[in-house]
This record gives structure tokens, C-alpha cells and sequence, in this order.
């Protein structure tokens, strides 16, 4: 199985959730989605960071190939959420090739 390289380097910022895919204000469907799901939601976005740091390294990684920025990949992730439900949520990362960063650029329920 190929993994996310450098998957134990990721770069996961809060922001993707805090300002964007929990945010009901920023992304509504995405928002509804993690919460009605997986119980995610803004009050516990620490634990899904957790979630997808602890869940990366058992699924395969996608190449999904490079249009100048670096390396985009996907991953696609059995999450188990607050109230113990599991769902797959579909993650993007790219090997940023300005800063050599690997980290997550977008994130959804599947």
C-alpha cells in the first residue's frame, strides 16, 4: 500500500476547519455534513485533527499528480466520530514545492 509520503511531517492547519469546513458561517453543507456525520464541529476540532493524524498512515494514498505547486495526493480516510459512527472523508494534501511542507489543502465527508 502506498501511504502519504512524509506522512508523519504533515502540516495540518486548523484554519481548513476553524475558518472553512466546520464553519457554518464559510461552508455550510460542509459544516452540517462533519456534524450531522460525525459530531464534528467547531467546539471539537482538536479531536478530529487527531482523527486524521492517527488514521493517515492505514489508508492509501492517490497521486493525483502536479500543475506546478508540488505533488497533489488523496487520501481517503474511515473516520470514527464522536458518537462512534464512521464515515469516509476524503482528504487532499500537497508536497508544497515552494516550502517543502506536505499539508492538507482540503478536506470532506465522502
Amino acid at each position: 500500500m502506498n501511504i502519504l509520503p512524509r506522512v508523519s511531517e504533515v502540516i495540518i492547519p486548523i484554519e481548513k476547519f476553524t475558518r472553512y469546513a466546520l464553519n457554518p458561517d464559510k461552508d455550510r453543507d460542509k459544516a452540517i455534513a462533519f456534524d450531522r456525520a460525525l459530531g464534528y464541529n467547531l467546539d471539537n476540532v482538536g479531536h478530529l485533527i487527531s482523527q486524521i493524524r492517527n488514521c493517515l498512515p492505514l489508508f492509501p494514498a492517490t497521486k493525483k499528480g502536479n500543475i506546478g505547486y508540488g505533488d497533489r495526493y488523496e487520501v481517503i480516510l474511515d473516520i470514527t466520530g464522536i458518537h462512534g459512527k464512521t464515515a469516509k472523508v476524503l482528504t487532499g494534501w500537497i508536497d508544497d514545492a515552494s516550502n517543502g511542507e506536505m499539508r492538507l489543502t482540503t478536506i470532506h465527508v465522502d
